[in-house]
């Protein structure tokens, strides 16, 4: 365990990293034995930090969401964050200048229409409590040099969360196998990436159902009207200025993006 005020000033750290654009050697350099506990603390104070310069929670966010993911991570579950109203992007532009080295990942999002409070929560139990899915581009960005880092190093890192493009299409959640929706993620016309929402631990239900599990263990639930990015089907794909990104899913529509300074 660190020292009480040492999970403020690492989150501090990470706040000032994401505004200066400027890229910091990973926590677990300096803190080696830094736990997924400690980890949450710092993202914890991380979220009050934002909270306190007037920004708002929009949405939740699921990570290693893969098998592939995380077994590379050694880890047995997902990893959890927030999304803030500044990191929304309406227009069809993402601005390169304010970000450090993003990638974008194609995935689907849920829309709450009741609460869900674990422990057991099961992904029938999401699906009968979500009231639309909608598709997303989200956009990571890592604070840290390089991208590197280890498991509580994003964590702290509020799970790398740095913009996200949500599509205009609502669909009920019984209107589609979202296991077997298809996304194509391409870049410049070239196809980048492809898959489906089984990716997302077998069905992107699961990882809502997870995300309420883990929030359960903290005296948390999730909340209707709640937006819940559920994990990347594709990989991440590296942007850079003059990209212009597209993606489309089966049943939901596409989003398009320029990437511009």
């Amino acid at each position: 365990m660190l020292a009480e005020h040492s999970y403020r000033s690492l989150a501090q750290k990470l706040v000032d990293a994401e505004f200066n654009r400027q890229e910091e050697v990973k926590l677990t350099a300096e803190y080696p034995d830094l736990s997924v506990e400690d980890a949450y603390r710092i993202q914890d104070e991380l979220v009050a930090i934002k909270r306190e310069q007037g920004h708002r929670v929009i949405a939740l966010k699921m990570g290693f969401t893969s098998r592939a993911k995380m077994k590379q991570m050694n880890v047995n579950e997902p990893i959890y964050g927030h999304v803030f109203d500044y990191m929304s992007v309406d227009s069809g532009v993402l601005s390169f200048r304010e970000l450090i080295h993003p990638k974008v990942e194609a995935e689907i999002a849920f829309i709450l229409g009741r609460d869900i409070e674990g422990p057991g929560v099961t992904g029938a139990h999401v699906l009968a409590a979500t009231e639309y899915v909608v598709p997303a581009l989200e956009i990571i960005d890592s604070r840290y040099l390089n991208f590197q880092f280890t498991l509580p190093d994003v964590i702290a890192d509020n799970t790398s969360a740095s913009r996200v493009f949500i599509g205009s299409r609502l669909r009920r959640p019984d209107e589609l196998e979202l296991d077997l929706v298809g996304v194509t993620l391409s870049i410049n016309g070239e196809l980048k990436d492809l898959g489906a929402g089984a990716a997302v631990l077998g069905h992107p239900a699961h990882s809502v159902a997870m995300l309420a599990n883990m929030l359960s263990r903290r005296g948390r639930k999730l909340q209707a009207g709640q937006l819940i990015l559920t994990g990347g089907i594709t990989g991440a794909q590296p942007l850079a200025v003059g990209d212009v990104v597209s993606a489309k899913w089966d049943g939901l529509g596409s989003i398009e993006f320029t990437v511009k300074e």
